[in-house]
């Protein structure tokens, strides 16, 4: 029997060679105490483990089987089928990442065994003076000469470096070659998919001596060699009242993101086609739901709650910053504001 209610999460802790320990220091999560190297906090991961209700000691996975499209919702299951659709995570790069780019889901589907493509946005809560991302070339190449430079290992001189700020937000479609740099923390959210080219590593070898594998052909197949129309993305005011104001920081057919900021009142809305993942960036927050909005569910800086797409009527109440992610239908209005703000990326 499903059962329907906020699913409070669990998150996922990755150790990666670039990672780090802001994740702990900066208040985000709380680290294992063997000073291993975090580099990644997955929030919405399958395998994490619910709190909370009934599902509490549960995987993501075990909820989604059990209540099927009345969590995932009608527009995430048309785009995304019956998986959990969107995959949001802490990022911190204590090093530089290499140098990668994603399939369209079309490629992905024929030549990894039927998964998705991704597309992904990036919102940096914090960046070291100087920091920088990669976001596509400096001038329009090709793939001779992008895998020239790769063989040689010059492919610094064709990628775009992007200097990045606290707040920046940025958009990476699918068959953008990109890079977190050193120094930087974000919040990203994407496709639920585990396809990722490695293109370059900059001629780093592991700790046995070895180069990383690559996997250039595909990363060739599949990469957009044009300058990128545009990084940063412009966001988009939706509300402002004296209980909260609401903006719209990206979105696209796969994922829109508002972030609201509570400022001690409350912010209603109902849920429609699809589940809600609601992160707090720093808010303490509560989210009211069911008859009379009678019972509640609290979460608190760098927590993540999923609201069911057929929990109906909620109100999130509190103070701080969050961020609001879900599947929009085609005639969003925050989609279609967002558009008309984002031109170059509204494709």
């Amino acid at each position: 029997m499903a059962h329907i209610y906020p699913i409070r999460l669990h998150s996922s802790l990755h150790e990666t060679i670039w990672g780090g320990r802001r994740l702990e220091r900066d208040h985000w999560k709380t680290l294992p105490a063997d000073n291993s190297l975090i580099g990644e906090s997955w929030e919405t991961e399958v395998s994490t483990i619910v709190q909370n209700g009934a599902y509490e000691n549960k995987t993501l996975a075990a909820v989604v089987e059990d209540a099927g499209e009345d969590f995932l919702g009608t527009q995430a299951v048309a785009i995304f089928g019956k998986r959990f659709p969107l995959l949001a995570k802490f990022i911190d790069a204590n090093g530089q990442l290499s140098v990668q780019v994603h399939p369209k889901d079309e490629y992905a589907h024929a030549f990894e065994g039927g998964k998705l493509g991704k597309t992904e946005f990036w919102y940096i809560l914090d960046a070291e003076p100087g920091a920088s991302i990669v976001h596509g070339f400096k001038a329009a190449t090709n793939p001779d000469e992008v895998r020239q430079a790769i063989e040689s290992v010059k492919l610094e001189e064709l990628m775009h470096n992007e200097p990045v700020k606290a707040g920046d937000i940025v958009f990476v479609p699918a068959g953008t070659v990109h890079a977190i740099g050193s120094g930087i923390v974000l919040y990203e959210l994407q496709e639920y998919s585990d396809v990722t080219y490695r293109m370059y590593d900059y001629g780093r070898l592991t700790a046995s001596g070895k180069p990383r594998e690559l996997h250039i052909e595909r990363s060739l197949d599949v990469s957009d060699y044009t300058v990128s129309p545009q990084i940063k993305m412009h966001p988009v005011e939706i509300s402002n009242t004296p209980e909260y104001s609401e903006r719209c920081l990206v979105a696209c057919n796969y994922f829109v993101t508002r972030e609201v900021q509570l400022r001690g009142g409350a912010r209603n809305g109902t849920t429609e086609g699809s589940c809600i993942i609601l992160t707090s960036l720093g808010a303490d927050a509560r989210v009211a739901y069911g008859e009379n909005l009678g019972q509640s569910e609290a979460f608190n800086r760098g927590q993540t709650v999923v609201l069911p797409a057929t929990l109906g009527d909620f109100r999130i109440e509190g103070e701080g910053s969050l961020l609001f992610s879900y599947v929009p239908a085609s005639n969003d209005s925050a989609w279609q504001a967002w558009k008309i703000a984002n031109p170059e990326s509204a494709h």
